[in-house]
């Protein structure tokens, strides 16, 4: 009976809709932040299949609550991208204990980190195997946020439009050199190598990616233009190889805070005098921790910097930021698409693994999505240049030709 009463001190607080909870003795009750409690059909119910450890909830409650939908122990009816937009809306309302404590711990672990810890990381979220990214990604296999003229955009397109709107960016020359930091399963260096003509590398830590890459390589028949490698960006730097422009898409957020400084270093001594960089990068709006949640089971290690830490970093290492642009709405757009992928295959997903995997990547997905809307987490490109460069066009105009 009192956890009952503290889950719905909890519950009532939120604000913007009428929902139900439904305990694990039967009894339910009806929220509403208008007032009109029970006249108001429920947009969706909260299912408490046995009791929960309060305590440990009240200390971390995104890693609990999570947590506890994993397991089975909370269920919901209805759009679980909805349930988690009004948690968004509504996650000043509901704190931990230890908010300090684990913004301490979080930075000791991020001063910790290693390059193998590094890598280790990456491997877990993208080693997970190419069968299971590719019953709910696009045919192209790219897994950052995408880039909608329309809404109505499918992913395939979207995607390619982000691919091509990045490379109309790095003002791309026949037979430059280009190298792609993180670059998953190759579609970005394989349409530079076709559309533009360039030499194109792409590095990444996972060996699935590679495996993937490579065998896209193969299918284009571009094997004389594009190379896919396991490399750590900083191994490769070491070895002197120069290239004229320098690309990194949804790879930043595995750098760490204290590397940071680390990444830049390798991209000035890798890039020449002149040459163009683009940063595609989630971002915050302030340093905070990763969600624990998060950190626990999806991105070990992971880290998104905010935006001024990052263009604190350029005049360090020689870079001037000439062009800036935030894409957060394309990311939600994008996350939706996957979503609804992931829904209509959740079935295999639970036959390769086992149910509690594909309510971690249900609720991570749908995350995303809650994210991207609602709350203070953006995506930013950032194309910089090495030094002086007075070739380029006056205006944007080229990153918008057809």
């Amino acid at each position: 009976m009192i956890q009952k009463k503290l889950i719905q001190q909890v519950l009532d607080q939120v604000e913007g809709c009428t929902f139900k909870a439904t305990y694990w003795d039967g009894d339910s009750h009806i929220f509403s932040s208008d007032g009109r409690k029970g006249r108001k059909e429920p947009e969706f119910e909260l299912i408490f299949n046995e009791k929960l450890d309060l305590a440990e909830i009240k200390q971390s409650p995104e890693l609990k609550l999570g947590e506890a939908y994993m397991q089975g122990k909370i269920d919901v009816r209805g759009d679980l991208r909805d349930i988690l937009q009004i948690g968004a809306r509504n996650a000043d309302k509901i704190g931990g204990d230890d908010k300090e404590k684990w913004y301490d711990s979080f930075m000791q672990r991020q001063r910790e980190i290693s390059r193998k810890g590094q890598e280790e990381g990456v491997r877990h979220h993208y080693d997970i195997g190419n069968d299971f990214f590719k019953l709910w990604q696009d045919e192209t296999m790219t897994y950052s946020c995408a880039y909608f003229k329309t809404p109505d955009d499918d992913l395939k397109k979207a995607q390619l439009q982000k691919i091509d709107h990045i490379l109309k960016k790095l003002n791309l020359k026949p037979g430059e050199r280009l190298l792609d930091i993180g670059c998953g399963w190759g579609e970005l260096v394989i349409r530079a190598a076709e559309q533009y003509g360039v030499k194109a590398l792409g590095i990444t830590l996972s060996e699935e990616q590679v495996k993937g890459g490579q065998k896209k390589i193969q299918n284009r028949q571009v094997e004389d233009l594009v190379t896919i490698k396991k490399k750590d960006y900083r191994e490769l730097a070491q070895e002197k190889m120069t290239f004229d422009k320098i690309v990194s898409v949804g790879m930043f957020e595995h750098v760490g805070k204290e590397h940071i400084p680390d990444y830049f270093q390798a991209v000035h001594d890798m890039l020449e005098e002149g040459g163009l960089s683009l940063l595609h990068s989630i971002t915050h709006q302030k340093e905070d921790p990763s969600h624990p949640w998060l950190e626990k089971y999806i991105f070990p290690w992971g880290y998104i910097p905010s935006l001024r830490e990052v263009v604190w970093q350029l005049p360090e290492f020689s870079f001037r930021l000439i062009d800036a642009e935030n894409i957060r709405r394309h990311y939600a757009l994008t996350a939706e698409n996957w979503f609804e992928n992931y829904t209509e295959a959740r079935d295999q997903v639970a036959e390769m693994f086992d149910e509690e995997f594909a309510r971690m990547w249900e609720l991570f997905l749908a995350g995303v999505v809650a994210t991207f809307r609602y709350l203070g987490t953006s995506v930013h490109q950032l194309l910089f240049v090495k030094g002086i460069n007075n070739e380029l066009p006056l205006t944007r105009d080229y990153m918008y030709d057809s």
